[in-house]
């Protein structure tokens, strides 16, 4: 369970699906605010909720600030002590991502990482430190192309495309800056499907598989699949997430929305 709510934003925000940036109707805006439940299941270990996440969207002179934060519950802190947070910065007409800050800590583990796109040159300048092990951050610049983003930017980047676009069982590339690397992965598109959410209710849904891929986290595997689900209408908000882990499963779901741009007309 080592870092899950880094991974599990991945997750959150890899909703699969093709760019469209030019669509003139944004799915999101000012004031949007979704919050999840995180829960864990193993073998000898029934499905628990051990945390919380939430995402908030905020517009100010031509820019989105996007902030998630990821929490342990109470119960869990002594001995799984999580509080992440991750802001964002995107220009609101291209929605390209223009600043990244992760800020993790994790029991008596902490690490910072930050990206600055630079769009006129196409590079991205990185830097990163575990403040556990090193006094000073360590720098990469990376050349870039026009479909690369960071983990979080990429989910409000892709929920501004048209379900039309999307083809049943054919798998499609994607690109995705994490911290000192561009990392290659795919999404396939499984169809439409009815999903129930506890204490939230039934949804009509846009169904994919994902492969997974991390920044050198031991948590996951590379080449492992994850299953996500997200409304059948305007908003594109990501409803359940489902993924493997080395033992057991993760799963995130919907709990509050708020400020939604549309009408959820996807809940039955």
């Amino acid at each position: 369970m080592k870092r899950y709510l880094i991974i599990l934003t991945i997750l959150l925000v890899s909703t699969p699906v093709k760019l469209q940036t030019e669509s003139r109707v944004l799915a999101f805006g000012d004031g949007e605010r979704l919050e999840f439940a995180v829960s864990y299941r193993a073998r000898m270990w029934p499905n628990t909720v051990v945390g919380d996440l939430s995402l908030t969207v905020s517009e100010r002179r031509g820019f989105f600030t996007i902030v998630g934060r990821g929490r342990s519950r109470p119960f869990f802190r002594w001995f799984f002590d999580v509080n992440d947070t991750y802001t964002i910065v995107m220009d609101a007409q291209t929605l390209r991502p223009i600043t990244y800050s992760e800020r993790t800590r994790q029991g008596n583990w902490h690490f910072n990482s930050d990206f600055r796109f630079d769009w006129s040159e196409m590079v991205v300048h990185t830097s990163w430190r575990n403040l556990n092990r090193h006094t000073e951050n360590t720098y990469k610049t990376m050349p870039i192309t026009e479909d690369c983003v960071d983990a979080v930017s990429l989910f409000y980047r892709l929920r501004n495309t048209d379900p039309a676009t999307l083809v049943v069982g054919v798998p499609v590339p994607l690109n995705m800056v994490l911290r000192n690397s561009i990392r290659q992965t795919n999404y396939t598109f499984l169809g439409r499907e009815v999903l129930n959410i506890s204490g939230v209710g039934r949804f009509n849904t846009l169904k994919f598989s994902v492969m997974l891929v991390t920044s050198g986290d031991e948590t996951f595997q590379d080449g492992s699949r994850f299953y996500i689900w997200i409304s059948d209408d305007l908003n594109r908000i990501p409803l359940q997430v489902q993924s493997p882990i080395r033992v057991g499963s993760v799963r995130v779901r919907l709990t509050r929305y708020s400020g939604l741009k549309h009408p959820l007309t996807s809940r039955m």
